[in-house]
């Protein structure tokens, strides 16, 4: 999960309940410490402890609103199998 020189970064986190959340940031470190802090998100926030399952770089904002929109579309088996490394959407991630 190396992202040099990557103005945007897509990321999953698993939340206590289980739950998945998708969202974009272009610093990592920082948003994953704002989310472990309780500041980052409503939903995630009342969700916590969190991990992060996975992450990509990406070229530009509009590229990161498209990956996330896509992840969220998929059904809750094909976001687990695709973290899992079974699945290959088409796209970065």
């Amino acid at each position: 999960m190396n992202h040099p020189a990557s103005p945007c970064v897509v990321y999953v986190l698993s939340c206590r309940d289980g739950s998945l959340y998708v969202g974009w940031t272009t610093d990592l470190p920082k948003r994953l410490a704002q989310h472990r802090a309780g500041t980052g998100s409503r939903y995630v926030r009342s969700r916590l402890p969190v991990e992060l399952r996975a992450s990509w770089a990406v070229a530009s904002r509009g590229a990161a609103l498209r990956d996330e929109a896509r992840f969220r579309r998929l059904r809750r088996p094909q976001k687990l199998a695709l973290l899992a490394g079974r699945a290959a959407p088409s796209g970065p991630f």
